[in-house]
């Protein structure tokens, strides 16, 4: 696959992607694995769960990962910037008409219409994750922990991310130094 035709693929997902990375998992899944068979469904899952972990944006993260298998190094810069070249475009274009827009009552439908949408597309996401999760005591023990840290003891998701990291790494030493 050409750079260019790589830089069409990523502008396409980056025009219909409403509602940050989270959405971007079953585009990218429907492009690069169903579509093309270029990405395995397992390393999709991997790249989305490696970008929500790094910082930035997890649409730019994940597209990265893509094109650094499919090109390498100028597939990864290639993907990125095409993933971001229509939203940052229209964000320019956008911001000069802002204060007219948000009053328009079509624009507050349509913004409506798009956060139902997003929220199902994020159901899905969660879904996905779900299904290909290695599920065993440790799991739903991190997983009922890590909800009471965020719902009872109100830890912000920055503090549980390092504190069930550092768990993690704990719990693999551990269990590699019993066997």
């Amino acid at each position: 696959m050409s750079l260019f035709k790589l830089f069409l693929i990523f502008v396409k997902i980056g025009a219909v992607l409403l509602g940050g990375g989270y959405v971007i998992l079953p585009i990218m899944n429907s492009e690069f694995v169903e579509k093309r068979s270029l990405v395995s469904h397992d390393d999709m899952i991997d790249y989305f769960a490696l970008s929500q972990s790094l910082p930035g944006i997890i649409a730019a993260n994940i597209s990265m990962f893509v094109g650094y298998k499919l090109r390498g190094k100028w597939g990864a810069i290639t993907a990125m910037l095409g993933v971001t070249f229509v939203p940052f475009w229209c964000i320019v274009l956008l911001a000069s008409v802002l204060g007219a827009l948000t009053q328009n009552s079509y624009v507050q439908g349509a913004l409506w219409g798009v956060g139902v949408s997003v929220i199902a597309l994020i159901m899905l996401t969660v879904r996905e994750m779900w299904q290909k999760s290695n599920k065993n005591i440790y799991f739903y023990t991190i997983f009922v922990l890590t909800l009471a840290t965020l719902l009872v003891f109100k830890l912000s998701p920055i503090q549980t991310i390092l504190l069930f990291t550092i768990i993690g790494v704990l719990y693999k030493r551990f269990a590699e130094g019993v066997k």
